[in-house]
C-alpha cells in the first residue's frame, strides 16, 4: 500500500480499495480535519469580491492583515508574521535554527521533522505516554541538547492539549538552558475556554514562538492563510527571510474582514464538542479506544482486533469511508486509525460501519 502522507485524498485512496465506479462525491472523508460546515458565509462573500485583488501585487509587508492579527491576538503589530499557511510558518521557524537541534514530541505533525531535514536541523524524538500525557521530566532533561523545542498543542493527530502548567514548566527551563519552545496551535480555535491559546505567556517568554493556521476552522485549505506569533526580534529576522509575497492577495483581504467575535467558531466549538462526546460514547460501547482528544478529530483502536487495522481501514474503503492511517505518525505504527468529527449525518454513517465491522470480525 502506498499510504499518502497527508488526509485530504478520499479518491487516490479509496479506488486503491474500492472496485465499483465511485464519484468524487460520495466518498465521505473522515482524513482531513477540516471544519464540515465551512467555509463561513462571509469568507464566501469576500473571495467573490476579492476579485480584483488577483490583477494587482499584494502589499508586500501584510501591513493591514498583520495589524488585523495584531488586535485580535492582543498584541503589537510586529509581533506577527503573516505566512502560506501553517507549513509555510513551520518552515520559516526551521530556517531560524538551521544547523542546530531540535527536540520533537511525537507522535506528531510530520512537517515539523520535514523542516528539520530541509533546514539540517538536527532532530530527536520524545513521546507520549499511552494516555498522550507529556513526558514532561524527559524533556527538561534533554533540552539542554536542543537550541528548540517542537509541540503541537492541540496535539495532531491525538486532539490532546498539554496542560498550560506544563507549558509554564518547560518554558521555565527553556531560560535555564537558552531553548527555545515552538508551539503549533492550528486546531487551538476548537479548544473551548481560556486555556486555548498561550498569546498571553509571548509577553513573559521571549522563547515562545506561536503557529496559527486559518485552514482548519474555516475549511479554507485551498487560501493558505496561516501566522507566526513571537518577540518582534524574531519575526523581524524571519521577515527578512521570507519569500516576497508568497500570501496572495484574496487570502489578505480575509485577513483583514477576521471579526472579533464570530458566531460561526462559537457555533462550530459547541456543535463539535457535544458530538465528540456523542461519537465517543458509542465507540466506547462498541470496544473501540478513543483518544482524549478535545478537538475536531480523534484516533481509534480495536479493542477486540488490536492487530486487524489495516483490514478496518479497507473495510470502511469499501463502504466509501476514508479515514486517515497512523503509518508516518512516529510510535504509533499504523495500529491507529484517525477521523475528523463531520457533520451529525455523516458521523451516523461512520458508527454504522464500525457496528458493522464488530460483526464482520
Amino acid at each position: 500500500m502506498n499510504w499518502p502522507k497527508h488526509g485530504g485524498q478520499p479518491a487516490k485512496v479509496g479506488r486503491q480499495f474500492n472496485s465499483k465506479e465511485t464519484n468524487r462525491s460520495d466518498w465521505i472523508d473522515f482524513s482531513a480535519n477540516i471544519h464540515p460546515f465551512g467555509p463561513p458565509n462571509w469568507i464566501k462573500a469576500i473571495v467573490a469580491d476579492s476579485m480584483a485583488a488577483i490583477s494587482v501585487y499584494p502589499d508586500p509587508e501584510y501591513e493591514e492583515a498583520s495589524r488585523r492579527l495584531a488586535e485580535l491576538n492582543d498584541v503589537s503589530p510586529e509581533q506577527v508574521l503573516v505566512t502560506n499557511g501553517g507549513a509555510e510558518a513551520i518552515f520559516m521557524t526551521a530556517k531560524l535554527f538551521e544547523g542546530k537541534r531540535a527536540l520533537i514530541v511525537q507522535p506528531t505533525f510530520g512537517e515539523y521533522e520535514q523542516a528539520c531535514l530541509h533546514y539540517r536541523v538536527e532532530t530527536r524524538d520524545v513521546f507520549y505516554d499511552n494516555g498522550f500525557r507529556v513526558p514532561l521530566k524527559e524533556l527538561e532533561s534533554q533540552m539542554a541538547w536542543a537550541d528548540v523545542v517542537y509541540i503541537c498543542r492541540p496535539n495532531n493527530p491525538s486532539g490532546t492539549v498539554i496542560l498550560e502548567r506544563d507549558i509554564r514548566v518547560l518554558l521555565a527551563r527553556c531560560e535555564e538552558t537558552k531553548t527555545f519552545l515552538v508551539v503549533d496551535e492550528a486546531f487551538a480555535d476548537f479548544v473551548p475556554g481560556t486555556d486555548a491559546t498561550l498569546t498571553r505567556m509571548l509577553s513573559q517568554f521571549n522563547s515562545l514562538i506561536l503557529l496559527r493556521s486559518l485552514t482548519k476552522m474555516y475549511s479554507i485549505p485551498g487560501l493558505r492563510i496561516g501566522y507566526l506569533l513571537a518577540s518582534s526580534t524574531i519575526t523581524a529576522k524571519l521577515r527578512c527571510w521570507q519569500v516576497p509575497w508568497s500570501v496572495n492577495g484574496i487570502a489578505g483581504e480575509v485577513v483583514k474582514a477576521l471579526p472579533t467575535d464570530d458566531p460561526f467558531v462559537r457555533e462550530a466549538r459547541t456543535f463539535v464538542k457535544e458530538e465528540l462526546v456523542r461519537v465517543r460514547e458509542r465507540l466506547t460501547e462498541l470496544r473501540f479506544y478513543v483518544s482524549p482528544s478535545q478537538v475536531n478529530f480523534f484516533l481509534l483502536y480495536d479493542l477486540e482486533a488490536p492487530d486487524k487495522t489495516e483490514e478496518l481501514f479497507a473495510f470502511l474503503a469499501k463502504n466509501s469511508i476514508i479515514a486517515r492511517h497512523t503509518h508516518n505518525f512516529k510510535g504509533l505504527n499504523g495500529q491507529y486509525l484517525r477521523f475528523a468529527v463531520k457533520s451529525a449525518e455523516d458521523n451516523d454513517k461512520l458508527l454504522a460501519c464500525l457496528a458493522a465491522w464488530r460483526h464482520h470480525v
